[in-house]
């Protein structure tokens, strides 16, 4: 017996909904991406002083709100704050100059210490090579002259760029530690704002416990990585005036102050070493004892001390550190390396207290987050 049309439409199955086109969606998204990345690079001589700013006092604020317990006021608080950051950035910078000053004048001696030492290590290779720049110079003698031209107005236009580079970036310096002035003399009104604009108390009791939660957290980061820091340059300096590199002092500076950006500074910090023990220890054995106890120190730190002392809480995938210092330091030069971390940490505690976030919180996370169960860092939600 066939089915009647209505025991057919009965048994037979909705059909599924059609699936929307998503396409112009991330056609959105894309361009926003791409518009707010433009802004951001276009906005760099503005926007970077900003959230440097921003971001110092957030670290700053706790110590504020310390001297207000002894009853010294908020504009005498951030004067003090202030005036003690320049000072110690001033100390250092001052530490610096001299070397620094003198390895620039040394330039071309220093080259020319550095082409001698490594025609020594090249070894039976150095008849190789210098045949080979004989030839490249016989076959290039009627250039020469354009090109050493070439070569000096390249020189003067990198000298001109960084001599019109420091009037930018000491301004910059300048308005971002008036701007730290104001933050911090102006107490706790942003927090009084922003709780203000929240619809209800639930809101608004989940805005201030986020903030002061970033507060903390950045703190006591850049509190801890401080410390560290300073007991790595201690460590480097005692290393490198052992073995008998000059300047130990300010390769003690150099460690400490590289070591604010992580994976790079530490690089870069082996790198002026290997140059300055190649130029004045000589031989490949300084070098290889130099460069080892420079890379010992900070793999101790980086791999021993600091995941001990910063504790999980504000420890993050190391691959998205890696991406957003490298990212960052495209966008925003060197001050993108510093601030990169920090806005990490500041990004993964709002994402743990955002319904809807949870799951970048845990992409930012280390793996030990996603082992202690879906609702970790989310538990707190007013």
């Amino acid at each position: 017996m066939t089915a009647t049309p209505d025991n057919d439409h009965r048994t037979r199955e909705p059909s599924a909904a059609p699936r929307p086109n998503t396409i112009p969606k991330w056609i959105g998204v894309g361009l926003f991406i791409y518009l707010s990345i433009f802004a951001l690079s276009y906005s760099q001589m503005f926007i970077v002083p900003v959230v440097l700013a921003f971001l110092l006092s957030m670290v700053f604020s706790p110590v504020r709100r310390g001297f207000d317990r002894f009853g010294i006021s908020q504009g005498l608080s951030a004067i003090l704050i202030v005036s003690a950051l320049l000072v110690g950035l001033f100390a250092i910078a001052a530490t610096l100059a001299v070397p620094v000053n003198g390895w620039i004048n040394d330039a071309p001696q220093i080259e020319r210490k550095i082409e001698y030492r490594m025609n020594e290590i090249s070894g039976p290779f150095s008849d190789l090579f210098a045949a080979k720049e004989r030839l490249d110079d016989i076959a290039d003698s009627d250039a020469s002259d354009t090109q050493k031209v070439e070569v000096e107005s390249q020189d003067n236009r990198l000298s001109n760029r960084l001599a019109s580079l420091i009037p930018t970036l000491f301004t910059q310096f300048i308005f971002t530690m008036v701007l730290l002035l104001f933050l911090l003399a102006s107490g706790d009104m942003f927090y009084e704002k922003i709780v203000h604009v929240m619809p209800t108390l639930r809101d608004k009791k989940r805005a201030i416990r986020i903030v002061y939660k970033i507060e903390r957290k950045l703190s006591r980061y850049l509190l801890t990585i401080t410390i560290i820091n300073a007991g790595l340059g201690i460590a480097v300096g005692m290393a490198m005036w052992l073995l008998g590199m000059p300047s130990p002092l300010s390769f003690g500076i150099i460690a400490f102050v590289f070591n604010f950006v992580p994976y790079l500074g530490a690089l870069a910090g082996i790198i002026i070493a290997a140059v300055v023990a190649l130029v004045s220890l000589g031989g490949v054995g300084w070098l290889a004892i130099v460069v080892g106890t420079y890379f010992l120190l900070t793999t101790l730190e980086g791999q021993v001390v600091t995941p001990y002392f910063v504790g999980r809480s504000l420890r993050v995938n190391t691959v998205v550190v890696f991406l957003a210092i490298s990212f960052f330091a495209w966008l925003w030069s060197v001050v993108g390396m510093i601030v990169a971390v920090p806005l990490l940490v500041a990004i993964k505690t709002l994402s743990e207290h955002i319904d809807g976030l949870e799951a970048l919180g845990h992409f930012l996370s280390e793996r030990y987050a996603e082992r202690e169960g879906p609702n970790h860092g989310s538990g707190q939600k007013g």
